[in-house]
């Protein structure tokens, strides 16, 4: 299996709901579930990772109280470099809805002060060599933003192939948001976006349309994934091929972070040189088994198994 690490966003996610009809102003409402668990994308991905168990490294850092530590325990010898920055560690508060759908109110906290140094002390580019590195929360994690060129050519000098995945924008899909989604793409060799993401970015209305255009502007051989939710997947790989894969029918309890478990599932496939179609498939299977779960159950690895090969 090649290497597998992911840089980016994590944080403390509590999550409460359903929610419906949304609140006025000064009144109270009860709700029937919460759950208090690791976030953001990066932290989502690790989560499936280790649920899927699949060995990988993970770059962050954490704000230095009582959440900060949490998630450290949370990764235990993974998360010993971690930096500490003297912010607060960032909180997002989600509120689901009946249809499975969500609201998030997030604090700034310590994310933005993450920085390319942070990777750099966490990962070893030898060890990490012929592998693939997940990149994402790149609208949330300013410091290190900035310094993506220098990511990237610090990946491309150890040959680790880049996925984004940059999540959405806090301002919306700007055109200098997409400008910069696109220059990022042009140094990659995956891309794993939904499908509002990749039409907006391609400026096309078709999916299939879409994907094409922005797989035209990445690597040669570069592979682009497009996300559709209860549509499934669709993906056009290096050899040009397109491909379409549904996703089954399921009660959907919480949709937060299924495409982070979709991506974890994909890349967990990847690694080992399984077909696009094998990745496709074991990544809708394990997300839907995520969002219609309550506690998430990913499936575990002998389920895993089955979803990578059972097109074989």
């Amino acid at each position: 299996m090649r290497p597998l690490a992911v840089i980016g966003n994590v944080n403390v996610d509590l999550i409460v709901g359903p929610v419906a009809p949304w609140p006025k102003a000064g009144t109270e409402t009860v709700v029937d579930h919460d759950d208090l668990r690791v976030g953001g994308q990066a932290g989502n991905t690790a989560l499936a990772w280790q649920a899927l168990g699949i060995d990988f490294e993970i770059a962050a850092n954490i704000g230095d109280d009582q959440f900060g530590r949490w998630l450290r325990e949370a990764f235990g010898g993974r998360a010993q470099k971690w930096p500490v920055c003297p912010e607060g560690t960032t909180l997002s508060v989600g509120m689901t809805h009946p249809d499975g759908e969500r609201t998030f109110f997030t604090t700034r906290g310590h994310l933005p002060r993450f920085s390319l140094a942070d990777v750099l002390a966490v990962l070893d580019g030898n060890r990490l060599s012929g592998g693939y590195a997940l990149l994402c929360g790149s609208f949330l994690t300013d410091g290190l933003t900035r310094d993506y060129d220098a990511f990237f050519d610090w990946a491309e000098a150890h040959r680790i192939a880049v996925a984004l995945d940059t999540g959405w924008p806090i301002d919306g899909w700007t055109e200098a948001n997409c400008a910069a989604a696109r220059n990022w793409l042009s140094r990659c060799e995956l891309a794993l976006f939904n499908e509002v993401e990749t039409t907006t970015l391609a400026g096309l209305a078709s999916p299939a349309e879409a994907a094409r255009k922005i797989r035209d502007g990445m690597r040669n051989g570069a592979t682009v994934v497009v996300k559709r939710g209860p549509d499934g997947a669709i993906a056009i790989g290096a050899d040009g091929k397109f491909i379409e894969v549904p996703a089954p029918r399921v009660t959907v309890v919480d949709t937060i972070g299924a495409g982070d478990v979709f991506n974890a599932a994909f890349l967990a496939v990847l690694v080992q040189e399984r077909s696009l179609e094998d990745c496709l498939s074991a990544a809708i299977q394990v997300a839907s088994r995520a969002i219609s779960t309550l506690p998430r159950d990913y499936g575990g690895p002998i389920q895993f198994e089955d979803a990578a090969h059972e097109r074989a």
